[in-house]
């Protein structure tokens, strides 16, 4: 496909939930399968190797086989698709980004090198290179609140500044104030936020999301963005719920004990069920075990029956 310049980066993006057999091997049929289903649900986009695609723990061959399926499906349907090239060694990144570049993806997502945190010459340095190596493609930077350096808005515009081939951002949202200085770079960055702070995110100028809500129905939540842009009340009311869901009873599993993200992101895919991704990580991180998406199905389909398209309405919440 043809690189996305910023403004074409919207809406409700998927991401590839690994599926990872007993033996820690990746189980390539189910990946296909899945791929599949994200195909015919049509998000706005479909992308690879965020931190619930477990980047980190993939060799250079496992990365190439991952993103060859993921750009030959998504290439045949028409669906955007963008790939994760990002590695804690920024050589290995490198690599990764000339090899991504070569499978014409929409965008190139990385992150800043990460075992010593950049200065901010070092962040220009860093994204100039990688922006070189992945021309035409322009680059995603993913900046996530565990990262060693977390960016606030100056920093952005700066980079922005630097580097014009960074079309967009992956981010923690902010308060009101942060959104204020946020939207001054919307003509230059697509600006992407948590998915189940979307709604919210919409009003205040995000342009879309990487989405968690994704993960518990790629449809589920991308007819949730449709809504946002024609009943904007609706969708504010569905976010409500939706972030009660996931305070009362995904964040416990972290908080408690002491599960990490991709665990929780597919805790999620177990408990929407249209995917055989299952909810194995990777040695040595610990994953939620699959039974306890069962009861949490449940709760899920009566709080968020709009969010599950097979669920029947509910008369109250």
């Amino acid at each position: 496909m043809k690189p996305l310049a910023a403004q074409e980066i919207t809406g409700s993006w998927a991401t590839l939930l690994l599926p990872i057999r007993p033996d820690d091997s990746i189980d390539y049929g189910r990946l296909a399968a899945e791929l599949d289903v994200l195909v015919e649900c049509r998000p706005g986009g479909v992308y690879s190797n965020g931190t619930t695609g477990e980047f980190y723990t993939q060799s250079e061959e496992e990365f190439d086989r991952i993103n060859t399926m993921l750009a030959e499906r998504c290439q045949a349907a028409g669906i955007p698709f963008q790939i994760g090239a990002s590695h804690m060694s920024p050589q290995l990144s490198l690599d990764r980004i000339r090899r991504a570049a070569q499978l014409k993806p929409g965008a190139i997502q990385v992150i800043l090198s990460d075992w010593v945190p950049v200065s901010n010459d070092e962040a220009i340095a860093c994204l100039d290179r990688f922006a070189e190596a992945a021309e035409p493609v322009g680059l995603v930077l993913y900046n996530p609140s565990h990262a060693k350096r977390v960016l606030q808005p100056a920093d952005y515009a700066r980079l922005v500044e630097a580097v014009p081939q960074l079309v967009g951002v992956k981010l923690l949202a902010g308060d009101e104030a942060w959104y204020a200085r946020m939207r001054k770079l919307r003509d230059r960055l697509s600006i992407f936020v948590p998915g189940h702070l979307l709604a919210t995110g919409v009003t205040r100028g995000a342009a879309g999301s990487y989405s968690n809500v994704a993960c518990l129905h790629p449809l589920g939540a991308q007819r949730w963005y449709e809504l946002m842009q024609t009943d904007i009340d609706a969708a504010l009311e569905i976010e409500r719920r939706l972030i009660r869901f996931i305070n009362e009873r995904i964040l416990p599993f972290r908080s408690e004990h002491g599960y990490a993200d991709p665990a929780l992101d597919k805790l999620l895919g177990a408990i929407g069920n249209w995917a055989n991704a299952g909810t194995r990580l990777r040695w040595p991180y610990r994953w939620v075990p699959p039974e306890a998406a069962e009861p949490l199905r449940t709760i899920a389909r009566q709080m968020l029956p709009e969010l599950f398209p097979d669920s029947p309405p509910q008369p109250d919440h």
